[in-house]
């Protein structure tokens, strides 16, 4: 059998007992679906020589800047950059924020070469604030690379990728803390039952999901990290997100019901990864992430840009101790009605990252304003979005979540009509709790077009959005476009809130979700197409008290 060829920074004892060089030595292929296949099954992944032939050739074919740092480049600074210096005692630049650099299979004088790298890389980029996952991906490319200065051109180009479409690696604390928000939400929607759990155990949910990108680019062993960067060089960003969705739904499987390791979940995380390989396989980690139905690539990339622009509203662009979901919900300045401290947060850690730094402000009581409609618009005019929260004669609790202000209303010239978005959300809280969402999101086979068709969308928000149905079964909408977006098959699957002078309704179609009447005191529920939900109390109610709440930035108050 020929050599492996492992280059000098890599131990071979551990590579062998990692990675078995079994293998085929060469790859022909050059369709982009195959080459799709081919990662996802992992046809390189048993050859050390051939892995590193086609890291070179993906990594190549990168859009990047018309000038990117090249392997002539790092011989000619990197005696200049590293001196006299022992690459092993060689500071780490600030942007990877105190990031322990992955060993994997490197040996001593591999780890140090990581350190020159990364501190060419810092020379080269000044632009880059915020990286922590770059030694996780220069120590992986180290172990397939001829020399340094090959490896420092590879991760260079990665960095340089000026494809708007092909999202790589964050590189600044506002992109990074975004990708959070968005791991967040795609929890929320695709792993219900992993974040009801981080919930009950966590005290600070988003700082879980905020230790997402750790999971990948540091605790996975070296021959799992490997194959998912194996697909995410074909693939791209979303790669990233479907295996860490991945993990969080094998680590509820094999934790729920079961105390808890020690009294920190995000650590126990960390420990599940590290140790997976006594859980499950790289394969079935990638089929398992392969089976999660998301959205499409592009609209995941809007909806990073609607986290990112509410980080930008409250300021919050550079490392600083963020607002976590729990803080949100003061006890000492909560008091509602209708709902307990305990029950608004588990509400809170329903809605959208974007919106969960926000403090709970009451808009509306109709213990304090009355049992008035009129007064109940005037009162949650110009907030968005808001929530709504019934509490029955019967002393049943449920509610909604509305993401669109309800001004919008008086846009269909007194008719009643329906808009809103598909974030909206409805609930009920007592005498059990259950959440009942968009059917779209359970059904996405219901969106059988995906062409974007608003007039009033920009050119720079949705100019790189594809105009005709995509052949990839895993596209969707986001649920944060508005309905105007989608061509679905019926209007009912888009349904979602509606107010009139004498009625206030969310969820229709065949039925409607919640129906309150012009004097807030009588309502009823059932069915409907918008949400597929159940009755969210007795199908025909008396109103003891409503509420509604906006979303208020702690920095304005």
């Amino acid at each position: 059998m020929d050599s492996p060829g492992y280059n000098c920074f890599v131990d071979r004892d551990k590579m062998d007992a990692t990675i078995q060089d079994l293998g085929p030595k060469e790859l022909s292929c050059t369709d982009l679906q195959e080459l799709k296949q081919l990662a996802r099954q992992g046809y390189w992944a048993h050859s050390h020589a051939l892995r590193g032939k086609v890291y070179q050739r993906l990594i190549r074919d990168i859009p990047c800047r018309t000038v990117t740092p090249d392997a002539s480049v790092y011989s000619d600074i990197v005696s200049k950059i590293v001196g006299k210096h022992s690459s092993s005692s060689l500071p780490l630049p600030e942007f990877v924020d105190n990031t322990q650099v992955p060993s994997y299979c490197l040996n001593a004088r591999g780890e140090g070469a990581v350190r020159k790298i990364l501190l060419c890389i810092a020379n080269q980029f000044p632009d880059i604030s915020f990286c922590p996952a770059l030694p996780a991906v220069v120590a992986l490319l180290l172990h397939y690379s001829i020399d340094e200065a090959e490896c420092f051109e590879k991760a260079c180009r990665i960095l340089a990728c000026n494809d708007p479409s092909k999202k790589l690696i964050d590189q600044s604390f506002l992109a990074f803390e975004s990708s959070c928000m968005t791991f967040g939400d795609l929890v929320n929607k695709y792993c219900q039952a992993a974040h009801k759990l981080m919930v009950a155990v966590s005290e600070d949910v988003l700082q879980v999901y905020a230790d997402w990108q750790r999971w990948l680019f540091g605790e996975l062993p070296l021959s799992y990290f490997a194959r998912v960067f194996d697909v995410f060089l074909v693939e791209g960003y979303k790669v990233l997100y479907r295996v860490a969705l991945a993990i969080l739904k094998f680590f509820h499987k094999v934790r729920a019901g079961q105390p808890p390791e020690s009294d920190n979940v995000k650590q126990d995380i960390r420990m599940f990864v590290k140790d997976i390989a006594k859980t499950v396989s790289p394969e079935k980690l990638l089929e398992k992430a392969f089976a999660i139905r998301l959205f499409s690539r592009k609209e995941i990339q809007l909806l990073q840009m609607a986290n990112e622009k509410a980080l930008k509203q409250k300021g919050i662009t550079v490392k600083q101790k963020r607002q976590f979901v729990h803080l949100a919900v003061h006890a000492e300045n909560f008091h509602s009605e209708i709902v307990s401290v305990k029950e608004m947060r588990d509400i809170w850690s329903w809605v959208p990252e974007r919106f969960a730094l926000c403090q709970p402000l009451l808009l509306f009581s109709s213990l304090q304003h009355g049992y008035s409609l009129a007064r109940f618009y005037f009162q949650c005019e110009g907030h968005e979005p808001t929530l709504l929260l019934i509490k029955t004669t019967q002393k049943e609790v449920c509610g909604a979540y509305l993401s669109t202000d309800w001004s919008e209303r008086n846009k269909s010239g007194g008719k009643l009509s329906f808009f809103g978005t598909g974030e909206c959300f409805v609930f009920r809280l007592q005498p059990e709790v259950q959440r009942y969402e968009w059917v779209v999101i359970k059904h996405p086979e219901l969106t059988k077009s995906t062409s974007l068709v608003s007039p009033e969308t920009t050119t720079t928000t949705f100019s790189s959005l594809s105009h005709s149905a995509s052949s990839d079964p895993a596209d969707r909408l986001s649920p944060f476009l508005a309905t105007r977006h989608f061509n679905l098959p019926s209007k009912t699957e888009s349904m979602f809130m509606a107010g009139g002078n004498d009625c206030l309704i969310i969820g229709g179609g065949g039925g409607q979700a919640l129906y309150i009447d012009g004097d807030l005191n009588r309502g009823r529920t059932g069915h409907c197409d918008t949400f597929n939900n159940r009755p969210l109390c007795s199908e025909n109610f008396l109103i003891a008290a409503i509420e509604a709440w906006g979303f208020q930035d702690p920095d304005t108050q």
